[in-house]
């Protein structure tokens, strides 16, 4: 079946806006269940594998918000030396992560982070280690919904530029790489592994493709981090993350992204990334 006959390549009119809008659901949603209209922190955290929620819930590091009314999640807050950070666990998957940003953007969120577990393609270190991704293979369907057909979905480059290279002297290397973000986990085969380790791939991935197109989009300051724990668990004793299911390595690195970015040494900050200058297409 060529590209041309499939539903996810038509009637997209990049250019208008959705009837149905993030801040109406969350409107609704207050209304049904009685809660507050509180803004949300203006650093949130997404957590597709849990652990960094179930650590914080275990040590009692985290306490429900009051406002947050997401027919599907609970968002939590807790310190992170000395910011207040939303963290919403298991968000798993282009399109939910993607529905999760737009909440948080229209209640407040001005920076949103991801961590998520990823398996290796090309290592650039020995696992577990993580990766931040300054460029995402578009293999899933929510960023066509955002962008036009295109390869790569990128970073913001400014956000990209405070950190790469400076996440220095934690207890597991970071490095900067681009990575694959895939719908189906277990369609990896061997054809698109290869395809993968051609383009210079480090690791594959579920969110930053679409993430990162929706950030192109609306301007909004996303950063994706890929922790690479496992090699599709083609070896034994895989998927070993650290200690706290690697909850603690990875709120490392989450702190001292946001001290770059927010912190006294990042450069000025505006509350919302400039759009681009040119109009996008996806690729690099």
């Amino acid at each position: 079946m060529s590209d041309d006959t499939s539903p996810l390549l038509r009637a997209k009119a990049y250019d208008q806006p959705s009837v149905f809008q993030p801040a109406n659901l969350l409107r609704e949603g207050r209304r049904q269940r009685g809660r507050p209209d509180i803004a949300v922190p203006s650093v949130c955290l997404l957590d597709p594998d849990g652990d960094i929620v179930r650590h914080l819930l275990a040590t009692n590091q985290a306490i429900e918000h009051p406002g947050w009314a997401c027919y599907h999640t609970t968002l939590w807050t807790f310190d992170l030396d000395g910011t207040e950070v939303g963290v919403i666990g298991c968000a798993v998957g282009a399109s939910f992560a993607v529905l999760l940003a737009e909440q948080l953007a229209v209640s407040g969120c001005d920076l949103l982070l991801s961590v998520t577990s990823s398996g290796s393609i090309i290592p650039a270190a020995d696992p577990p280690y993580f990766v931040v991704i300054d460029r995402a293979l578009r293999d899933e369907g929510t960023s066509h919904h955002y962008l036009p057909p295109g390869e790569w979905s990128d970073a913001p480059a400014q956000l990209v530029a405070r950190i790469d290279g400076k996440l220095t002297g934690l207890a597991q290397p970071v490095v900067t790489g681009a990575t694959w973000t895939t719908d189906a986990p277990y369609r990896e085969t061997a054809a698109a592994i290869a395809h993968a380790e051609s383009l210079g791939i480090v690791a594959v991935e579920m969110e930053a493709a679409a993430l990162y197109a929706y950030a192109i989009v609306s301007g909004r300051e996303v950063i994706c981090v890929a922790h690479v724990t496992n090699t599709m668990a083609t070896e034994g004793e895989d998927f070993e993350k650290g200690e706290a299911d690697g909850a603690h390595d990875a709120l490392e690195v989450v702190a001292a992204i946001i001290e770059r970015l927010r912190g006294t040494h990042a450069d000025a900050v505006t509350s919302h990334a400039a759009p681009p200058s040119s109009t996008p297409d996806g690729d690099s």
